[in-house]
């Protein structure tokens, strides 16, 4: 056979290979280069980053105060009595203890409330040593603070998760009710006769507020917070006022979870400001734990 006719057979079979390399070829080019501007999002977290955060956010947290020690004074009718308790004296009368609270924000202004309940009830007998007169007595102590405020926001948006560095400064200002109440009854019983009464004195009150809270991140779960405030600023009377003082750290044990740890000062007195006085000054150190969740 020629030569040409040898390349004229060679063209013709490789020619269907040269065709169908040259459409795959244009087909490629109809793909994104990666790094293009035609390149979506690589994953989802990129998509939720990217999104702008919605403008209402809310925190909810449950927590306990444990007073180690309480110490101060009560006054009634006059005659007043000291008071230096430990842990256990505080727990073993109580009744019922119930602590919340939370905030609510649109964008950077919001509602904050702090709402804590204590109930206590104590009782003391003494009997002669001839066992013929007998004294009881019962006291009861309910102890309510509820806090409504209006708060804004300078810094970062409370979560549970941020990076760290990420802080935030909340001021607040709004209105506290105070509820302290006591109520005492004693029982003598004697030979020949016995012989009850009861006593009580405190109420509501209510006190103007200021506070401020902050926090700030040291790493992307683990956070310093700190809050302080003032209550009262002699609107009643100069012995009724109230105060807070708390410090701790805060871990986040879910997206939207974190556990707090903090020791905490509560400050609480009040005066009836009439002779003979009803009184109290009392003053909580101790540790407060909470679970506080991020909407």
């Amino acid at each position: 056979m020629r030569p040409q006719a040898l390349l004229l057979l060679g063209l013709a079979l490789i020619q269907p290979l040269i065709e169908s390399g040259v459409a795959l070829a244009e087909e490629g080019t109809t793909e994104a280069i990666p790094g293009s501007a035609d390149e979506g999002p690589t994953s989802t977290e990129e998509k939720q980053m990217a999104e702008p955060p919605p403008p209402w956010s809310a925190t909810a947290e449950i927590y306990g105060f444990f007073p180690l020690r309480t110490t101060g004074s009560t006054t009634v009718k006059g005659l007043t009595a000291d008071l230096d308790l430990d842990l256990e004296q505080v727990l073993r009368p109580l009744t019922m203890a119930a602590y919340v609270r939370g905030s609510v924000e649109y964008k950077r202004l919001g509602l904050l409330t702090d709402l804590s309940y204590v109930s206590l009830r104590g009782e003391e007998a003494t009997t002669s040593p001839s066992g013929v007169r007998k004294v009881s007595a019962t006291l009861n102590n309910i102890q309510g603070i509820y806090d409504l405020a209006l708060r804004y926001r300078f810094g970062d948006r409370e979560q549970a998760i941020a990076k760290g560095g990420s802080f935030n400064v909340i001021p607040y200002a709004g209105v506290r009710f105070v509820d302290m109440r006591y109520e005492l009854s004693a029982q003598f019983d004697g030979p020949n006769r016995s012989l009850s009464g009861s006593r009580s004195f405190g109420g509501t009150v209510t006190q103007p507020l200021l506070g401020t809270q902050a926090s700030v991140f040291l790493s992307p779960r683990l956070r310093l917070f700190a809050r302080g405030d003032v209550g009262g600023f002699g609107v009643n009377n100069s012995d009724d006022y109230s105060a807070n003082a708390q410090v701790g750290v805060g871990y986040a044990v879910g997206n939207n979870t974190q556990l707090n740890l903090s020791w905490r000062y509560l400050h609480l007195g009040g005066t009836n400001d009439q002779s003979p006085e009803n009184a109290y000054s009392i003053d909580h150190n101790g540790v407060e734990m909470g679970v506080k969740f991020f909407f």
